[in-house]
């Protein structure tokens, strides 16, 4: 790649969940999240793990921040542990958690970093999934009075409020798939979750803005699926029309557009009636956006599967297809070629510039920040201490390139945010992959340099890709 400069005004930023890097699970009146609960299943973890510890961020916060000042980022996205704030099904605030996240804000605000506070990133009260979870409506309302509870509190503070991040993720791999929190498989579950999490974003910014003021800067983060056909042919088309349905649109368009894609009801009718969906539903979902999150991995190429005829909705009741994407058992997904990541995933950085761009040209006045890219191998421990890892030093630079190519196209894209900060519990595969741009000694805690972090702190001094 060639030498890259950026706008002066754009943000370098990094990024973590609470989940993965807080720990103290039982400190300062928290109870237990659906992670804590889903950890605790035999099996659901790939090494038995889970965010107990974690990074041990909760008491080690003014460490991290003092590493991000020297990184250089000029904003950090964390989230906030519902769980903390409102630990009982009463509802009741509980002022330790607020004033955790409290001196967070100050710590970062002290070190000249922007706090970019997302609401939800996956760590759901274990009393709502007992009453429902996001199959549940009244999950949107009760998240409604919890932003509204933290804007209150944290509104002087707080750059940018992000309501979910990543409720593909939520919906499908948590109730569709079981493969994360809560683990459920249940499909029609799925879709009225998706719904719901609709539902959440649009009151809380309501909520948010009802504290603030309009000028609140409010966002969604989408895990936006780029996905390819495998031939030309109009059966291939068609499944990554379909998937582009299930995955993309089903937020895409409710968020921006005020409406639900007719098709996506044909598409899952054997699977949901959709009787979840109230009149006013999109009208309170359709709220205007400061700026969108897009996080961005990987590509997938699909298929329409030989010889697949979607089932009928009782063939769909009796056997149901315990994958995450509702609808679609007509579709394959190829397996991923080219130079893999620790995760499995491929690399494609042109996947990024083409969803930059299809988003700018559809929503041309929407602000757009890349809100996680990254990347995972397998990092070793030199012996002074640093971590030599020239693979995703080149994934950085590669997505980067890339990012700047839509910027070169138009693209409205303001800033990017590194996933992740520090390696941390990476869900249901526990500490066994690390994103991290520092390393983490689990069992000394300490914070190790890697050659990613000193090339992003290079790239974010000159404001330019480095030589």
């Amino acid at each position: 790649m060639t030498r890259r400069d950026f706008p002066a005004d754009f943000v370098w930023g990094a990024a973590t969940a609470s989940y993965q890097v807080e720990g103290a699970i039982r400190q300062d009146g928290r109870t237990p999240s659906i992670w804590d609960v889903f950890c605790d299943r035999p099996g659901a973890i790939a090494d038995g793990s889970s965010g107990q510890v974690a990074c041990d961020q909760y008491h080690r916060y003014r460490d991290d921040i003092a590493l991000m000042a020297e990184l250089g980022v000029e904003s950090y996205r964390f989230s906030i542990a519902w769980p903390r704030i409102q630990p009982s099904p009463d509802g009741k605030v509980n002022r330790a958690g607020l004033d955790h996240y409290a001196r967070l804000c100050d710590a970062l605000l002290e070190a000249g970093i922007a706090p970019v506070a997302t609401l939800y990133h996956w760590d759901l009260p274990q009393y709502l999934e007992q009453a429902g979870g996001w199959p549940n409506r009244a999950t949107a309302e009760r998240f409604a009075d919890y932003a509204g509870v933290v804007a209150q509190s944290l509104g002087d503070r707080i750059d940018t409020w992000t309501t979910l991040n990543e409720p593909w993720c939520v919906a499908y791999l948590g109730y569709a798939a079981g493969e994360h929190a809560p683990g459920r498989r249940d499909h029609p579950a799925a879709l009225a979750a998706a719904h719901h999490l609709n539902l959440a974003h649009g009151l809380a910014v309501q909520a948010i803005r009802g504290q603030l003021g309009p000028a609140a800067r409010t966002s969604i983060t989408l895990n936006l699926q780029v996905l390819r056909p495998a031939t030309d042919s109009p059966e291939d088309l068609a499944a990554v029309a379909q998937l582009d349905r299930i995955g993309n649109q089903i937020w895409l368009g409710p968020l921006l557009d005020g409406r639900y894609d007719e098709r996506l009801f044909q598409d899952t009718a054997h699977v949901s009636d959709w009787s979840f969906v109230r009149a006013g539903d999109l009208a309170q979902i359709h709220q205007p956006l400061s700026v969108l999150g897009l996080n961005y991995y990987s590509s997938s190429t699909v298929r329409h599967r030989p010889g697949a005829v979607p089932p009928t909705w009782s063939q769909a009741r009796q056997q149901p297809w315990c994958g995450p994407w509702p609808g679609a058992e007509t579709v394959e997904f190829l397996p991923p070629v080219g130079p893999l990541t620790a995760m499995g995933w491929n690399q494609d950085p042109a996947g990024l510039t083409e969803l930059l761009l299809a988003t700018h040209r559809r929503w041309p006045q929407l602000e757009l920040m890349v809100t996680e890219n990254g990347s995972a191998f397998e990092d070793q421990v030199a012996v002074d201490g640093t971590i030599h890892d020239p693979e995703r030093v080149a994934y950085l630079a590669a997505h980067i390139e890339a990012l700047g190519q839509a910027l070169d196209a138009g693209a409205p894209v303001r800033g990017y945010f590194a996933w992740s900060l520090i390696d941390n519990f990476e869900w249901a595969h526990g500490y066994t992959k690390r994103f991290g741009l520092f390393g983490v000694d689990y069992a000394t805690q300490a914070r190790l340099w890697k050659d990613s972090a000193r090339w992003y702190q290079s790239l974010i001094a000159a404001g330019a890709t480095p030589d």
